[in-house]
């Protein structure tokens, strides 16, 4: 499992590093300024996501099963929360109307406040325990 939350969150990291750097030259032209701010905030918790994945599949101090978890909260999370930001932002450019699906955002949100929550009671679980 640990292999598959590092390359997770490598993968993660390059595709915000080239989101990145996509909406900052490609679509500086197409969009507006508020959109390209905007787009920015997904690339940004994207690559904040990626690094906790990175973390995650080191730390010795979470559990296989709550990796696991957290795994599945923050993919699913990037996917909803940066992925609808991501259309939010490009909705000008394409024929799908991004506004109709824009609830998913904040349940992405909740996805990775979630992840976030589960490592915390890692940390304090293992902290509460008695080292001899």
């Amino acid at each position: 499992m640990n292999k598959t939350i590092l390359v997770t969150g490598a993968i993660l990291g390059v595709l915000s590093i080239i989101l990145g750097a996509f909406g900052a030259h490609a679509l500086k032209e197409l969009i507006s300024e508020t959109a390209q701010q905007t787009f920015e905030t997904g690339v940004r918790y994207q690559m904040y996501h990626a690094l906790f994945l990175l973390f995650i599949g080191h730390s010795p101090l979470i559990k296989e099963k709550t990796k696991r978890i957290i795994f599945l909260l923050v993919v699913i999370g990037v996917l909803f929360f940066s992925g609808s930001i991501y259309g939010l932002a490009t909705n000008s450019l394409s024929g799908f109307n991004f506004k109709s699906i824009g609830f998913i955002t904040p349940i992405g949100g909740l996805l990775l406040i979630m992840a976030w929550c589960f490592a915390l009671g890692s940390f304090l679980n293992f902290s509460s325990k008695k080292v001899d």
